[in-house]
């Protein structure tokens, strides 16, 4: 791809990506994707991976994310948050392992569709152009209200998300949801929780890096480990 002009990149990504979404109409308790990152900003490189916003439904998070991990890992699409960036005169070198990679960093549940601060610039201009590629149109509007006052107009339509809006929650996600909907999704939910939290405080220890953005908790889920990417766009 390195011949490839940035419209010609940004397009060859966009397609990949929207090939690599459908495991989500099969997974439970997921009521909305949002394409994030340079998806969503336009700023792609040749080792760029595809970030995503999962809306997830109220008690459920870790079992949502559990089955997103196993879902995008057993395809090998799912990007691994070992990251090493650098500085040089075009940018970020980003490790290739991450390559057209769904990046499972951020789920949130509605007590947290408003993005905790600080409300910079660099939060701002991703929010207005997020891109919703599976979901309710209703449920999404619903995340964008939740930012409105600090993001201004969200400028992205549903152009390059359209295909994805069609894919909606099948038998299977709806069936499984049915069946974690009582006592037996409760415990599901807490065992899982112990797990996750357990690994995500282990990988702190060795993986954080500057000014590490971590949220983890029944309602919010993510993860930045280091933000030096973002305070040097902001800067520049």
């Amino acid at each position: 791809m390195e011949n490839l002009s940035r419209d010609a990149l940004y397009e060859q990504k966009w397609q990949k990506f929207l090939g690599r979404i459908w495991p989500f109409k099969f997974i439970p308790f997921v009521d909305f994707v949002l394409a994030a990152g340079s998806l969503a900003t336009g700023n792609m490189r040749e080792e760029s991976d595809f970030d995503v916003i999962v809306g997830v439904r109220q008690g459920r998070i870790f079992t949502a994310r559990a089955f997103c991990v196993l879902a995008f890992g057993m395809f090998g699409w799912r990007a691994k948050h070992k990251r090493n960036f650098s500085r040089h005169s075009h940018g970020f070198v980003v490790s290739h392992r991450v390559r057209d990679k769904i990046c499972l960093n951020h789920f949130v549940t509605p007590a947290a569709y408003r993005l905790s601060p600080p409300y910079n610039e660099y939060w701002k201009n991703l929010y207005q152009k997020l891109v919703p590629i599976y979901g309710s149109p209703e449920i999404i509007q619903k995340f964008f209200n939740a930012n409105a006052d600090w993001t201004g107009t969200v400028r992205n339509s549903l152009s390059k998300g359209s295909l994805g809006l069609r894919l909606r929650a099948g038998a299977v996600s709806n069936g499984i949801g049915w069946l974690l909907s009582g006592w037996f999704g409760d415990w599901l939910e807490k065992n899982l929780k112990a797990i996750q939290v357990k690994r995500i405080e282990s990988s702190l220890k060795s993986q954080t890096g500057y000014k590490p953005r971590i949220i983890f908790n029944d309602n919010e889920l993510e993860f930045h480990p280091d933000t030096r990417r973002i305070e040097l766009l902001i800067n520049e």
